[in-house]
């Protein structure tokens, strides 16, 4: 099933001239990073009136739950259910990246009513290509943060390492293409329970 292209040229909105959030919050990490529950606990402390979670996975997989009636529910999460349809996902996000790296980008801002909101907080940046489409169209207002734990930290979690060449995972493009970046605006370790000290870190771009 063939989904329906958007294109910068024939979308409604302007993103380069629209209506701004006050700062966009760009977060990447492993799987088992913890990038989930602490961008799901930095929403709360910063309010649900004022911000929102863009997770660019948003759109492939509701396309997998329409198409294949699955739960959209699950597959947003972070459980063994999503493990089942990684494959497809990837391999057909990646098709639609080759024709247009900001689809995902603009289809998640719109999936998730993100203009009404001065605080985005994308949970899930992992290609230079999403750092790219945001800097390009919202210069000056973006920050990235990386997430960073140890891997035993990641298997106590539940990680266990599978290659690309069995469902394309922890050594493919989708959690690597990051690891050369050096100029993080935040890079922060998240070994610990308490995350009260990364959150002071964030919200010091925030305040």
């Amino acid at each position: 099933m063939a989904a329906e292209q958007v294109t910068d040229k024939q979308c409604s909105i302007n993103y380069k001239n629209s209506m701004k959030p006050q700062i966009i919050l760009l977060f990447s990490g492993k799987r088992k990073s913890g990038k989930d529950f602490i961008t799901n606990v930095l929403q709360e402390r910063v309010g649900f009136e004022d911000s929102v979670i863009i997770k660019l996975s948003g759109p492939i997989k509701s396309y997998w739950a329409k198409s294949s009636n699955l739960d959209i529910n699950q597959l947003l999460g972070d459980g063994k259910y999503k493990e089942t349809y990684r494959l497809q996902m990837v391999q057909w996000g990646e098709n639609m990246r080759k024709e247009d790296y900001g689809y995902f980008c603009r289809a998640a801002i719109d999936m998730y009513n993100a203009y009404s909101k001065s605080v985005w907080i994308v949970s899930d940046v992992r290609r230079k290509t999403d750092i790219q489409w945001f800097v390009e169209n919202f210069e000056g207002i973006c920050k990235t943060i990386h997430i960073v734990s140890d891997n035993l930290i990641r298997e106590k979690r539940g990680w266990i390492f599978t290659p690309a060449y069995y469902v394309g995972i922890d050594d493919s493009e989708t959690e690597c293409d990051l690891d050369d970046i050096k100029s993080w605006d935040l890079k922060v370790t998240n070994n610990d329970d308490n995350i009260e000290p990364i959150l002071q870190q964030i919200l010091r771009f925030i305040n």
